[in-house]
């Protein structure tokens, strides 16, 4: 048989004898997605979620893609509030038995989203150098966040409930005290340079609102100044007593968003030297960050009031007239400077999507499938992979925490985040279809982490049997292998003869690793000693 067409979503592609429907949809850019299709492994079918609607005759069926052969004349819907719906179904009815957090605890009540637990492996890890690029590149003015913060992040930590949550804080102000010595300067690298020759935005007020969003647009390649009516940039960071943040720290930070390309203008107060108008016919977009206003003072500015603040769309941070946003202080009372930090990140995303043409918004949370409170047994089985010893007395955290304890604090960590997130497809496929990751879930199964001597962690609870490793130890002609074993709701992933699973996996190891879809799988991480000797 020759090649031959189908439609899919209204579009006709050509498709060759023996390909499948995923395989034509792909043809045409159209992203199916898929948890259990590995093109070597051949069909199996085990998580649906790939499904695509195919009518034929007057009548319609949904069917998994990747096991469906087109056929002349085919006419399949991929794109549609129905299949879409079967999928996110299909989706929720896999996380029904999951167990597992995608995101840690503390770094889903991180209001600025940093990866704490990447940040704490890469301590513990020796690598300094990409652990302040974690940090610098979720937060703005790091080195004030790291002594100033109300750190709610430690709050959420489990390590808390056997011991002391880790000192997270102390590790950031570690490592941007290391940084701003220039131990390694992959931080200052990795900030993008702003051109004269790009969208520009003016941000209106030097506090932590306004530096945030500065910091954040710059790195998005537009070019901001920042104008504000005092002599420094800083606004209430100026106040804050030097046994709490030496000036020097301030002044480190605000030098970095200088080598961004940002330029500071000071003295400048807007409704006095320069005028709204006049900001709309120099600058593509701007962003009123103007903080706590005086009595009066909003009068001055020219925008809508709401009562004693600017009236700013909550959703989308906008004011008006058009190209006008406003955040922190000036439109809600905030009193964490971590969340003015917060309100100026989420300014800047509405600034950017507005100039790139695209509708303002704020940005979503990430999704995660939440664990919950750990049982006695399982807070034991976290305990064993993480280190021992209690944290710092208080009144030593106090103090500038040197290399080997700050390595001794990061191991203490239970990293009870899943080491694939970020890469999990089943979290990117729950998050793009709208996944209630409870809407079918019941009592929970135990938490179960088994931690294989060369190195390979295998978490049963996070296995949604798609049967990708399976097949590849048999492809692999494993002498032992991978197997499903048991029957029913108790059908599990092991290694026969109640072998452990790295005895199943001799030869393909990590490309079983690398391909399962949802971190069930995961390589521990490369340790070093507590004295912080690489």
């Amino acid at each position: 048989m020759s090649a031959f067409q189908i439609t899919i979503d209204g579009k006709e592609v050509e498709v060759a004898p023996g390909h499948t429907v995923l395989e034509a949809a792909r043809q045409i850019g159209i992203a199916i997605p898929t948890l259990c299709h590995l093109e070597k492994c051949g069909p199996l079918t085990s998580c649906q979620v790939c499904l695509v609607k195919v009518v034929a005759n007057g009548q319609s069926r949904l069917t998994p893609s990747c096991a469906t052969l087109a056929v002349p004349g085919m006419v399949i819907e991929s794109e549609t509030d129905e299949v879409h719906e079967a999928r996110r179904t299909a989706l929720e009815l896999l996380f029904s038995d999951h167990v597992g957090d995608c995101l840690s605890p503390c770094n889903r009540l991180c209001p600025l989203q940093l990866n704490i637990p990447a940040m704490l492996r890469q301590i513990q890890a020796g690598r300094l150098d990409e652990a302040i690029v974690t940090v610098r590149q979720s937060l703005p003015l790091a080195g004030v966040l790291g002594r100033l913060c109300h750190h709610p992040c430690e709050q959420g930590c489990r390590r808390g409930v056997f011991d002391e949550p880790a000192a997270i804080r102390e590790m950031e102000r570690f490592l941007t005290d290391h940084d701003s010595k220039q131990e390694f300067r992959q931080s200052v690298l990795s900030m993008p340079k702003a051109a004269s020759t790009r969208q520009s935005v003016v941000v209106v007020g030097a506090g932590p609102a306004g530096l945030a969003a500065a910091h954040d647009l710059a790195r998005s390649s537009f070019a901001v100044t920042v104008i504000d009516r005092n002599a420094r940039p800083g606004g209430t960071l100026r106040d804050v007593p030097q046994a709490d943040m030496p000036a020097a720290v301030l002044e480190a930070e605000v030098a970095l968003l200088a080598g961004m390309g940002i330029d500071f203008k000071t003295g400048i107060e807007l409704g006095a030297q320069v005028t709204l108008d006049g900001l709309r016919r120099g600058f593509d977009a701007i962003l009123l960050t103007v903080g706590e206003l005086a009595k009066g003072a909003g009068e001055k500015l020219e925008v809508p009031l709401a009562g004693a603040l600017l009236k700013a769309d909550p959703s989308t941070c906008m004011a008006s007239p058009p190209g006008i946003f406003a955040a922190g202080s000036c439109v809600k009372p905030i009193k964490q400077i971590v969340r003015a930090i917060a309100e100026g990140r989420a300014a800047a995303d509405c600034v950017r999507l507005y100039l790139r043409g695209q509708s303002p918004r704020r940005a979503g949370k990430p999704f995660s499938s939440i664990m919950g409170r750990l049982e006695p047994g399982e807070m034991r089985d976290f305990l064993r992979a993480a280190g021992q010893e209690p944290s710092a007395a208080p009144c030593s955290r106090c103090s500038a925490t040197n290399r080997a304890a700050a390595v001794q604090e990061a191991a203490r960590c239970l990293h009870c985040d899943c080491r694939s997130s970020g890469n999990c497809l089943l979290q990117h496929y729950a998050q793009v279809y709208g996944a209630d990751a409870s809407r079918f879930r019941s009592e929970r199964r135990p938490f179960e982490q088994q931690l294989q001597p060369a190195g390979i962690i295998f978490e049963p609870g996070k296995c949604i049997l798609c049967g990708i490793c399976v097949k590849l130890t048999e492809l692999a002609a494993e002498p032992l292998g991978l197997s499903f074993v048991g029957r029913g709701f108790d059908v599990r992933v092991a290694a026969p003869l109640g072998r452990p699973i790295q005895d199943g996996l001799q030869a393909v190891a990590e490309e079983c690793v690398r391909h399962c879809p949802t971190g069930a799988l995961v390589f521990a991480e490369k340790t070093i000693p507590a004295d912080g000797k690489v």
